[in-house]
This record gives C-alpha cells, structure tokens and sequence, in this order.
C-alpha cells in the first residue's frame, strides 16, 4: 500500500512540471525573462546554503557566518569549488579560537 502512495505523489507532484515544460519548450521567451529565470539557481542555492550556515557551529553562529563570507569571497575568485569549502573550514577554525 505504501507503494502506491508513493507512486501516487510521484505523479501528483511530476505532472504539473512536466506538462508545462513540454508545452511551453519551443516557446521563445523575450530576453528580460530569460535575464530573470538565470538568477533563480543562484537564489535557490542561496536559500538552501544560508540556513545551514547559521546553525553549522551550535551556540556561535558568528563564526558560521563569517567562515561563509570567507567562503564567499574566495568563491568569487577560485576556479575549483574545492578551495572556497578549505578556506571556509579554515576560517572557521580561526574565528573558533579568536572569538
């Protein structure tokens, strides 16, 4: 039984993404919507990273969001993902004695 429900919210919750896409596909969207729907990845991972940096340390969120601002900045810069998650800990572990 439990199977069925799930495949059942599988459909309920898939037909309402899929139908719109495969209908609207070879539709071309004026360029300031294109602009628009390009900041929606950025602000999704934004929404799903920034809760998790302020309960990263218990008790010291300040150096939870200060090792994200180092992360931050070095992301801006860096051409590996790998090297803004270092410094991060890094700063972390500074700011975790100084403060």
């Amino acid at each position: 039984m439990s199977w069925l429900t799930i495949a059942g919210m599988m459909i309920v919750t898939w037909v309402p993404r899929f139908v719109p896409l495969m209908l609207s596909r070879d539709l071309p969207l004026p360029r300031w919507i294109r602009r628009w729907l390009s900041g929606f990845p950025y602000a999704a991972l934004g929404a799903l990273i920034f809760p998790g940096i302020l309960g990263a340390i218990p008790g010291a969120p300040l150096v939870a969001v200060g090792a994200g601002v180092v992360a931050l900045l070095v992301a801006l810069v860096a051409t590996s993902p790998v090297i803004p998650v270092l410094a991060a800990i890094a700063a972390a572990a500074l700011l975790d004695l100084w403060l």
